[in-house]
């Protein structure tokens, strides 16, 4: 295997994975998902993919910087 395809496979996560990392269930990444929210994933026939680069995007995209108090 070349080291592309390595770098491609390392970066590829399960739905059960992802809602592991994200701390909530499997049917509410589902959920996420259906409502068009979440971290962008991939459709592969009926299987479902994410890229954990993605899935650190939607973190990084979610982060809340804390105001300081006056």
């Amino acid at each position: 295997m070349d080291k592309l395809s390595e770098r491609v496979r390392d970066d590829i996560a399960f739905p059960d994975q992802v809602a592991e990392a994200l701390g909530i269930s499997l049917d509410a990444l589902k959920q996420m998902r259906y409502r068009g929210a979440g971290p962008r994933y991939i459709k592969v026939g009926s299987r479902v993919r994410y890229r954990w680069s993605d899935v650190q995007k939607y973190f990084d995209e979610h982060a809340i910087e804390p105001q300081a108090s006056a």
